[in-house]
């Protein structure tokens, strides 16, 4: 037979078969638990099937706002390419 002492387990044989039990149905309990959660994760419905569409781009003025935020210009610069931004008609497409 595979134990020792006369057929017998000794004490710290017991203490790894009881280990080893309980990581066993822990780790079963655990795979069942994660399945189920995912399986009552709702499906993504729509044409796209994504639950997850990445941010829309930000606008021009909220760049400008981030760069003033950042200390990247001073207020007076801001306060120019802003009024330049807001124009009517302004081409933004010089450099």
């Amino acid at each position: 037979m595979m134990f020792w002492y006369d057929r017998h387990m000794s004490g710290w044989g017991w203490f790894g078969a009881s280990l080893g039990m309980v990581v066993f149905w822990g780790l079963l309990i655990a795979a069942f638990v994660l399945l189920l959660r995912a399986l009552e994760r709702p499906q993504p419905t729509g044409p796209h099937r994504t639950p997850w569409t990445p941010p829309a781009p930000a606008s021009p003025e909220q760049l400008l706002a981030e760069r003033f935020a950042r200390g990247e210009i001073d207020e007076e610069e801001y306060r120019r390419r802003l009024q330049v931004l807001r124009a009517e008609g302004a081409d933004l497409t010089k450099h």
